[in-house]
C-alpha cells in the first residue's frame, strides 16, 4: 500500500438502478430542475443587485445564499445528467475527489450563512433600535467571509484525509456523484479518522448552527408576540416562516445523512436524500424566499414595469 493514485485511476458511479427509458425520463425531469434552480436563483441575485431597496444584510445574506446554491447544484446535477444520457458512468480520481471537496463546502458554506441569516432576524426583530449599529455592512462583510472560509478550511481538510487512503477494487461509488461516505466505503483501509472528522464537522456545522438558530428563534417568537399591531405580527413571521422553511428543509436532510448510523439499506434512501440536497432544494429555496416576501415580489414587478416601458 504504497500509493493510492497508482491504484486507481478512475471511479464508477453506480447511481440508480433503472430502465433506460426511466433514465431517460429522469434526464429531462433533472435537467427542467436544473436549468430552472438556476434561472431563479440567478433571479433573485439580479433583483438584489439591481434594486436599492434590496441594498440590506437581509438580503446581502440572500445573495450569498442564491450564489451557494447555484454552486452546489452545478457541481453535482450535470455530472448526473451526463451518467442517465450516457452508459460510460466512469470519473477520473482528480475530478472525483475535487466534486468532493466543492460538495462539502458548499454544504457548509450553505449551513453558516444559513446561521448567520437567523442571527440577523434575531437582531433585526429583538433589537430594532440597534439593528444598524450591529449589522453594519463591515459585520456583514466579515460573516459571510468567515462562513465562506470556514465551510471551505473544513472541505480541505475532508480531501486531504481522503487523498491519503488507498483505494482497492471494484471502484464502484454506490451514488450519484462522489459522495464522501460512498467513496470512504471503497478504501482498503481503516476509515476511522476520516469518519471521526466527519463527525465532528457535522456537530460543528450541522448540530451547532441548529441549536443557535432554535435559540434564536425562541427570542424572536417571544419578541414577535410582544407586538402589538397584528400587520406587524405577520410581517415578522412572514420573513422568519420562509427561513425556517429552508433551513428545515437543508438540516433535516443532512442530519438523516451525515448523523444516522450507516447501513446497506440506507444506501437507497441515502441516494434519494442527496439528490433532494443537490437538485430539490436549490430549486425550492426561491421559491419560498419570492413568493413569501413582499419585498422580492416587490422588486421583480418593478424591474418587470422597467422592462416594459
Amino acid at each position: 500500500m504504497e500509493s493510492n493514485q497508482s491504484w486507481v485511476t478512475e471511479f464508477i458511479l453506480v447511481g440508480f438502478h433503472l430502465s433506460a427509458k426511466m433514465e431517460k425520463l429522469l434526464f429531462w425531469i433533472f435537467s427542467l430542475f436544473y436549468i430552472f434552480s438556476l434561472l431563479a436563483n440567478g433571479m433573485i441575485l439580479g433583483l438584489i443587485c439591481l434594486d436599492l431597496r434590496l441594498h440590506t444584510p437581509m438580503y446581502f445574506f440572500l445573495s450569498h445564499l442564491a450564489i451557494i446554491d447555484m454552486s452546489y447544484a452545478s457541481n453535482n446535477v450535470p455530472k448526473m445528467m451526463a451518467n442517465l444520457a450516457n452508459k460510460n458512468r466512469t470519473i477520473s480520481f482528480v475530478p472525483c475527489i475535487l466534486q468532493t471537496f466543492l460538495y462539502l463546502g458548499f454544504a457548509a458554506t450553505e449551513c453558516l450563512i444559513l446561521m448567520v441569516m437567523s442571527y440577523d432576524r434575531f437582531v433585526a426583530i429583538c433589537h430594532p433600535l440597534q439593528y444598524t449599529v450591529i449589522m453594519n455592512w463591515r459585520a456583514c462583510r466579515v460573516l459571510a467571509t468567515t462562513s465562506w472560509a470556514c465551510g471551505f478550511i473544513l472541505a480541505l481538510a475532508h480531501a486531504v484525509l481522503l487523498l491519503r487512503l488507498p483505494f482497492c477494487g471494484p471502484w464502484e461509488v454506490n451514488h450519484l456523484f462522489c459522495e464522501i461516505l460512498s467513496v470512504l466505503k471503497l478504501a482498503c483501509v481503516d476509515t476511522w479518522i476520516n469518519q471521526v472528522v466527519l463527525l465532528a464537522a457535522s456537530i460543528f456545522v450541522l448540530v451547532g448552527p441548529l441549536c443557535l438558530m432554535l435559540v434564536s428563534y425562541i427570542h424572536i417568537l417571544c419578541a414577535v408576540l410582544k407586538i402589538q399591531s397584528k400587520e406587524g405580527r405577520r410581517k415578522a413571521f412572514s420573513i422568519c416562516s420562509s427561513h425556517l422553511c429552508v433551513v428545515g428543509l437543508f438540516f433535516g436532510i443532512a442530519m438523516l445523512v451525515y448523523m444516522v448510523p450507516d447501513s446497506n439499506q440506507r444506501e437507497e434512501e441515502e441516494k434519494i436524500l442527496s439528490l433532494f440536497h443537490s437538485l430539490f432544494n436549490p430549486f425550492l429555496n426561491p421559491l419560498i424566499y419570492s413568493l413569501r416576501n413582499a419585498q422580492v415580489k416587490g422588486a421583480l414587478y418593478r424591474a418587470l414595469q422597467k422592462r416594459s416601458v
